[in-house]
């Protein structure tokens, strides 16, 4: 039977709406990437979501990302990996320390926008992550993309690390994930999101944007947060996987 996590970005629409969709998401997925101040959210957002994540029983983890609030996290930044480390550290302590207050534990690290596809195909920049994580915590997780240079170098490392794929996103027939500035690169169709999702989980395929098949193992599927109708895009794709079969559970252990 196969097994699927739902992860999605959250604490980073400002706001009492953004709350409110956040806490419609979380209703649905397992695991919650909650953005740490870098490029979205503060503290008041990341005590929020956290709260509202545990009441839910969903995993916490910590969405890290470059220092870049202007550019949302999507802008390249071409940092030392001394500092990269030294960012990252300073956003886990701080969606650590609301956490343990809260009665919980950051239990993996999804990196954001610009540093997520940097890390898939930089050494340096996904080393200093992966150190930064092992300094922090060695039981924590990398939540990142299949074939990834992160992924080889956390394995190597023998910290955790397990890769996802994405229901909402379109494909390359390389595998990769189609710019967010094409046209198509987000599918804001529910059912055929859904239908995607339940493709990858039970057959770890999906279509590619020139309609080839490509391969995709991945044990977490990611909903996005913070896309028109998000809430009902994740509830939709649950239904669906919950209807072919599809045991729904975290990856990474709270």
């Amino acid at each position: 039977m196969a097994v699927i996590d739902l992860n999605s970005d959250l604490g980073e629409l400002a706001g009492p709406s953004g709350r409110e969709i956040d806490r419609a998401v979380l209703d649905v997925v397992t695991s919650a990437n909650v953005a740490c101040g870098f490029h979205a959210g503060d503290r008041h957002t990341m005590v929020e979501t956290v709260q509202a994540a545990i009441e839910r029983g969903v995993v916490v983890g910590a969405h890290i990302s470059y220092r870049d609030r202007q550019g949302w996290g999507r802008r390249p930044v071409d940092l030392d990996p001394t500092e990269l480390s030294a960012q990252v550290t300073e956003q886990l302590q701080a969606l650590d320390e609301v956490s343990r207050t809260a009665g919980t534990k950051v239990a993996y690290v999804k990196a954001h926008g610009a540093l997520y596809h940097r890390m898939a195909v930089d050494r340096e920049q996904a080393q200093a992550v992966i150190s930064a994580m092992l300094a922090h915590d060695q039981r924590l997780v990398l939540l990142t993309l299949p074939g990834s240079v992160a992924l080889d170098l956390a394995e190597r490392a023998s910290l955790g690390a397990w890769a996802e794929a994405f229901a909402d996103r379109a494909y390359d027939a390389d595998g990769q994930l189609v710019s967010r500035d094409l046209p198509g690169a987000v599918i804001e169709d529910a059912d055929l999101a859904a239908a995607r999702a339940v493709r990858l989980a039970t057959q770890s395929q999906v279509e590619a944007i020139d309609a080839s098949v490509v391969t995709v193992e991945a044990r977490s599927l990611c909903v996005h947060g913070d896309t028109p109708g998000a809430a009902e895009v994740a509830r939709r794709i649950r239904h669906a996987l919950e209807e072919a079969g599809v045991t729904i559970s975290a990856f990474a252990v709270q």
